[in-house]
């Protein structure tokens, strides 16, 4: 079952106010954000392919790889492959970025059907992918296949926020914060984006950028 999905502002709203009447802590937190932002991104491999590009390395330096990418038409699985991974390198990726891109354009993912697919499998799919990992994979799921109950408890933000939110004395590690977050089903995508937007509120609230 693929369950809710999540694809308009009014989506985002019916699982806020559903977060707010099941725990009083999101109702303070929503309360301080306001409303949460939609986060829609597309699917498919480009979208997999920027993320692989965008680990470990700052905003700017990915944007500026992925213009080297986009303008050597290198952003589909058979340009990928002819560019092989020495050509990926000389458009700015790393070794190991190469490596991991070539791996995900060789891995054949039918992304018309991991729309239709359900979460546990959508997320084993990815991450049998070299170079994909479980946060990776959950956040593909939360915003490019709109899942409204997939969570990512090894996304450093949403266990500070959570740890914040819920007066915790240490911040979560990922599978406490992942049983914590049981309780926000069937929501955990919207709980997600409650968090983060809760997050930079409290950090903004401490000069903290």
């Amino acid at each position: 079952m693929v369950g809710r999905l999540i694809e308009t502002d009014a989506c985002v709203a019916e699982g806020a106010a559903w977060l707010a009447k099941a725990e009083p802590r999101f109702a303070d937190a929503l309360e301080q954000t306001g409303p949460l932002p939609l986060r829609r991104r597309p699917d498919g491999f480009a979208q997999l392919l920027s993320a692989i590009v965008s680990q470990q390395v700052s905003v700017a330096s990915a944007r500026a790889i992925w213009a080297k990418l986009e303008d050597a038409g290198a952003v589909t699985p058979d340009a990928v492959l002819r560019h092989d991974q020495d050509g990926l390198r000389e458009l700015g990726l790393s070794r190991q970025k190469a490596r991991y891109a070539c791996a995900l354009a060789e891995a054949g993912i039918d992304y018309d059907a991991l729309r239709h697919a359900p979460n546990d499998e959508v997320i084993k799919t990815l991450t049998n992918v070299t170079g994909i990992g479980v946060w990776t994979a959950e956040i593909y799921a939360m915003f490019s296949l709109g899942r409204a109950d997939v969570f990512a408890p090894g996304d450093l933000a949403l266990q500070e926020g959570a740890r914040i939110l819920f007066d915790l004395p240490e911040r979560p590690k990922e599978k406490p914060l992942r049983q914590m977050a049981e309780a926000w089903s069937p929501w955990r995508s919207v709980a997600a984006r409650a968090l983060w937007a809760y997050y930079h509120v409290a950090k903004d609230r401490e000069g903290i950028a």
